[in-house]
């Protein structure tokens, strides 16, 4: 089960997230959780949104260059070394992480989505080592 995400391309220039926000909020879309990782040139906003695919639209139609993928949320246990768990039997795994972000989900623990270079088995992996996984329907 993973969770669709928002990724849009921004030049690092002033504004730029704030015009690509109002565009969201006057298209209607609820945002979820939000990371932004920067460069001196450029940006990524990675987004989860209650309507993905018809945000990536709406941020097209408005000229920015915008991609959905999919990430496994994981809600990590409130305890020490839980995300050392998670993340250890990924790598355990021979699985590559290529970021994970927090998500600002009410509940137990601490929800974060993770991009892998395999999802299907990374899931499956995270699952049999007894965390839970978010899909799109826990976002609501």
């Amino acid at each position: 089960m993973f969770v669709k995400q928002i990724s849009v391309f921004l030049n690092n220039t002033e504004g730029r997230l704030d015009e690509v926000l109002k565009i969201l909020a006057q298209g209607g879309i609820d945002i979820l959780s939000a990371s932004l990782a920067d460069t001196t040139e450029f940006g990524v906003l990675r987004l989860l949104a209650k309507e993905p695919d018809h945000a990536k639209q709406i941020l097209q139609d408005a000229g920015f260059a915008a991609r959905v993928d999919e990430v496994i949320a994981v809600v990590v246990p409130d305890a020490v070394g839980s995300l050392a768990k998670v993340v250890g039997v990924i790598h355990a795994a021979g699985i590559n992480i290529s970021y994970i972000y927090g998500l600002s989900i009410d509940g137990e623990g601490a929800p974060i989505a993770i991009k892998t270079n395999d999802n299907v088995k990374a899931e499956a992996i995270i699952n049999a080592a007894g965390v839970k996984t978010l899909g799109m329907e826990d976002l609501q």
